[in-house]
């Protein structure tokens, strides 16, 4: 069972910059795909970003693209979300997840091609 320990969350504004981390407690991490997703109040929880298990391959909602950075240090068995230039609309509870190993589609971003989650963290975005 892949445990996923998230930081980082926090009010910021706009225009600001915020960083997430996602830890997880599986030695074989470099085998998992890990993504980001968010949910807005009153909104249905969406992805942000994900990461390949090789690294090599990542994918951003639209809403994010150019703004967002999705990376992962494997030999500390953490996934990143870089967020610069947030916006009001950014305001949202951010989950981390991992799909099972050596997961085969390319940018995953439905939930249930995730097997784990992290436990949410907020993330308020002032104006």
């Amino acid at each position: 069972q892949v445990q996923l320990v998230v930081a980082g969350g926090g009010l910021v504004q706009v225009g600001g910059s915020l960083r997430l981390s996602c830890a997880a407690s599986e030695p074989t991490f470099n085998t998992y795909t890990m993504g980001w997703f968010r949910q807005a109040p009153g909104k249905e929880r969406e992805p942000v970003a994900t990461i390949k298990w090789r690294g090599d391959l990542t994918y951003y909602a639209d809403a994010v693209q150019g703004r967002f950075t999705i990376s992962r240090d494997n030999a500390k068995n953490t996934v990143y979300l870089q967020m610069n230039s947030l916006k009001p609309e950014d305001t949202a509870v951010y989950y981390c997840a991992a799909t099972r190993p050596y997961y085969s589609r390319s940018y995953p971003r439905r939930e249930d091609e995730f097997d784990y989650w992290g436990q949410g963290t907020q993330v308020t975005v002032s104006s």
